[in-house]
């Protein structure tokens, strides 16, 4: 096992959750093998220790489209936010506005973007699927535009739902569900009322606006699976492209020749993600990838990685294996269950200090000096 701040955090979130959120967010598909190398991949690169190099002044600070970030993080797009804690997206976009890293909104978020911009300062980012239903992509894209959102992450790597088995024996999907997340909810009274009775509405914000009507949990894995696209191809994303006029992320590449596409098609960024182990089980795990994507478009594209990563140690062995910044997606969920706001700073603060010692001890001054000569393999 894996003792960092995020294991703390998991095992909070676990004692507070009821089972069919806490195996939504913890579990991966089919044996969920990628979802296990995702974090013991990452475990095993070996960092190089140096020492007397004058380490008093450390940048941890970076620049990406054009934005200012204290830490080469964001908070990853994570689907039910908002089921995890009190309207959920609004203290998780507050959490990294205090910290000084981005926000990124997903899809099928519970607060709708109109109900999260305004609460923050900083430009929030916004995620988006390709489906059926080209109408909602226009709607929601539209809409986050006259939100002032300028990045857009575009998830690529889920035309089809993965077979998430935990799901099914949880009471998140399968037979009686909805009576099983009841009682569940009945055996986990602080979740019950801080969530439960005081966190309502329980939809899918920003699909319930475009439909006018709530979208909520029992519809979700339904409306999901008639909407993805299995049909989607390059040319499904050009008149987004020209429809939207801010940096636009490609989310889901493990192969260095996607990687290669991303850059001719014209997009500002990649995440280089196996969607945290939740859909092709058996891929490589995203650190395993990110050597030879980073070989094959390093300067003609920024390059974002998740999937694993645990502490700030995580995020140094991927920004020295070739990202310019990495997403927190379960890490983060856990700390947001378990304490809210307030759990999400802490988990931040964490993963700055773990940073600091790694760096510090590596002789890397600034993210620009963070490469291979920090590490003594790299596991390609």
């Amino acid at each position: 096992m894996i003792i960092s701040a995020s294991t703390d955090y998991r095992k909070a979130a676990q004692a507070k959750l009821p089972p069919f959120l806490f195996h939504y967010i913890d579990g991966g598909s089919y044996g969920e093998h990628t979802l296990k190398h995702n974090t013991s991949d990452l475990a095993d690169i070996a960092l190089k220790q140096r020492v007397l190099k004058n380490m008093s002044e450390l940048d941890l600070s970076t620049e990406l489209f054009g934005e200012e970030l204290s830490l080469p993080m964001v908070l990853a797009p994570v689907g039910l936010t908002g089921m995890y804690a009190r309207r959920g997206e609004v203290q998780a976009a507050k959490a990294a506005e205090n910290k000084g890293i981005p926000f990124c909104m997903s899809t099928v978020s519970v607060c709708p973007i109109e109900e999260v911009v305004p609460t923050i300062d900083r430009k929030m980012w916004f995620q988006l699927y390709v489906l059926r239903d080209r109408g909602f992509m226009k709607n929601v894209l539209e809409r986050a535009k006259a939100a002032g959102v300028k990045t857009l992450v575009f998830t690529v790597d889920m035309p089809v739902p993965g077979a998430r088995y935990r799901d099914m024996h949880s009471g998140m999907s399968g037979p009686n569900a909805a009576m099983r997340r009841v009682l569940q909810a009945m055996t986990h009274p602080s979740w019950a009322l801080d969530v439960g009775l005081l966190g309502k509405p329980h939809d899918l914000g920003n699909i319930s606006t475009y439909r006018g009507e709530p979208t909520k949990l029992e519809d979700y894995i339904g409306w999901l699976g008639k909407n993805f696209d299995p049909s989607i191809s390059w040319q499904d994303l050009e008149w987004i492209r020209d429809f939207w006029d801010g940096p636009m992320i490609i989310k889901g590449i493990l192969d260095a020749e996607d990687a290669k596409d991303a850059v001719r098609f014209g997009a500002d960024g990649i995440v280089v993600s196996n969607h945290g182990g939740r859909q092709l089980d058996g891929v490589l795990s995203s650190v395993k990838a990110l050597p030879d994507i980073a070989d094959a478009v390093k300067g003609d594209i920024k390059i974002l990685v998740d999937s694993g990563i645990r502490t700030g140690l995580d995020v140094v062995r991927m920004i020295a294996l070739g990202a310019d910044c990495t997403l927190l997606g379960r890490s983060y969920i856990y700390a947001l269950a378990a304490a809210g706001q307030k759990g999400v700073e802490n988990l931040l603060d964490l993963y700055q200090k773990e940073m600091r010692v790694a760096m510090t001890l590596t002789g890397a001054k600034n993210l620009s000096e963070l490469n291979q000569d920090a590490l003594i393999q790299h596991n390609k």
